[in-house]
């Protein structure tokens, strides 16, 4: 079944109910109205003929009723993230195949070779045609290209069908339906799986509204650019239920929190964090301070989240267990996946067949109530020269508690020790940092502690090639554009 069908039965049972809110002043619907919106622009790209439709724009309903509207009209859906590189909006353009794009920037387009004129809009947004699409060979059930920023500056496109995104939230759906989370605040870009899917769809799935309001309403700019104090007016003006965070935004929140500039809003019931490790302790001081999270796993060739934690089957430090919808186990420390996967990726159909285990590339173990631990990624193990093998993220996340410190990467490959490369706020003293690192070292192991550290001198972004998309440290770019740091923090090292 579509998630169409399931908004369908929405509609005829509630047909009144909000299921779509955007700006305070801006467009509202109700289930009945929804469905009617999806169903002209669905029309309108039937009429267009087309069979890959890119999308750049801002949240906001528009996004999600052209996303609805594709799957309507079984048209493939192509976000397109918005600190994506005008290189790598080429690449995706190309790569895909895609025969137009809709958008509200069209100005972010106009110097690029491939694109046509503007056509007349579809839901508010311009149609920019691609006159130099070329068809492209896609898997068989191809409803959406999400694409990933992998271990290199190009982007990745994993093909999804349908199918594999509404398991997705259904198995979502199923774990929180007794929680009562009647309102989702959409806080991530909705090019993000993890907001479309994990977000809208479960929300949509229990008769639930949807709210995404802009970006820049959010505080939100750039590519990791965060107005803490507008996040949270935005919040409390809003008062969801539910809400999916990333880690940073997580600390940020704790941060105003213990500031005493923001209480969390009595409304939250549910609020998910994931797109990376997340320290237990940070989770702690989010609880007490009352803010409901609980950390969760996924990836984009499994349609995005696959284990979770939940009230009553929780346990801080883990990333849950299993969702219903797949299996989940660890071969030779290696987390692999079998249920739900991905078509293949572009330019690349071999995706396995169904029932295979999937290897996540993610290092993990499970304890003996059977909660998934995420220890690291398996490219990423450092080895000391001792022979220790260390996973910098654990170390990482630690040295993150503090919120002077604002990006950290931990390095010892090969090395006797580890170090780090700090990345702090203004007002940090390197004093601060020094006793801080301290107070950390007092809580790893011998073969774990950080001996040394130097200033990054700029933070790390992605538009400079040293952060992946979802803001991981891209390790070996950082190496090579710091070698002559990191060389000095082992000079005498033996």
């Amino acid at each position: 079944m579509q998630l169409i069908e399931h908004l369908d039965r929405q509609a005829c049972a509630f047909p009144e109910r909000a299921a779509l809110i955007g700006e305070p002043a801006g467009a509202s619907y109700s289930y009945a109205q929804l469905l009617r919106e999806v169903a002209a622009i669905a029309a309108a790209l039937r009429q267009r003929e087309l069979r890959v439709l890119g999308l750049y724009a801002d949240n906001g309903p528009a996004w999600l009723l052209v996303d609805l509207a594709c799957q309507a009209a079984g048209v493939t859906l192509v976000p397109l993230p918005a600190f994506f590189s005008q290189q790598q909006l080429a690449h995706t353009i190309d790569s895909s195949g895609m025969q137009a794009l809709l958008t509200d920037d069209c100005e972010r387009f106009t110097a690029l070779e491939q694109v046509g004129e503007a056509l007349a809009g579809v839901a508010g947004l311009a149609m920019i045609d691609i006159p130099t699409a070329a068809p492209v060979a896609l898997p068989a059930q191809t409803a959406k290209i999400t694409f990933t920023s992998g271990s290199t500056g190009t982007p990745r496109g994993v093909c999804l069908s349908d199918e594999t995104q509404l398991n997705t939230a259904a198995a979502l759906a199923r774990q929180l339906e007794l929680l009562g989370c009647a309102r989702h605040l959409c806080l991530l870009p909705l090019a993000t799986l993890l907001e479309n899917v994990a977000g809208a769809y479960t929300s949509w799935l229990l008769g639930g509204t949807v709210m995404a309001p802009g970006l820049a309403r959010l505080g939100l700019s750039g590519s990791s650019q965060l107005d803490s104090a507008q996040l949270c007016r935005c919040i409390d003006e809003y008062q969801p239920d539910s809400l999916i965070l990333l880690p940073q935004i997580l600390k940020a929140l704790v941060a105003q929190i213990q500031a005493g500039a923001w209480a969390p809003t009595r409304s939250l019931r549910f609020v998910a964090v994931g797109g990376g490790k997340v320290a237990p302790d940070l989770l702690r001081q989010a609880r007490s301070h009352g803010l409901p999270v609980f950390e969760g796993y996924g990836l984009s060739e499994c349609g995005s989240v696959v284990a979770l934690n939940l009230p009553g089957a929780d346990r801080p430090g883990a990333a849950g267990r299993p969702l219903s919808h797949c299996e989940i186990a660890v071969r030779d420390g290696e987390v692999v996946v079998r249920g739900p996967r991905y078509l293949g990726y572009l330019n690349d159909a071999q995706a396995g067949e169904e029932g295979e285990w999937l290897a996540t590339g993610d290092l993990g173990e499970f304890d003996r109530d059977g909660f998934l631990h995420i220890t690291g990624r398996k490219k990423n193990l450092l080895i000391s020269s001792f022979g220790r093998n260390i996973s910098p993220e654990w170390i990482e996340s630690e040295i993150l508690l503090d919120p002077q410190v604002l990006q950290c990467v931990v390095l010892g490959d090969a090395r006797p020790h580890c170090s780090a490369l700090i990345f702090a706020h203004p007002v940090a003293s390197t004093e601060q940092i020094e006793q801080w690192l301290q107070s950390v070292n007092a809580r790893l192991p011998d073969y774990a502690q950080v001996r040394n550290w130097a200033p990054l001198p700029a933070p790390l972004t992605f538009a400079d090639g040293l952060l992946t998309a979802n803001g991981r440290p891209r390790r070996d770019a950082i190496a090579a554009r710091y070698q002559e740091s990191i060389e000095n923090l082992y000079r005498g090292a033996a």
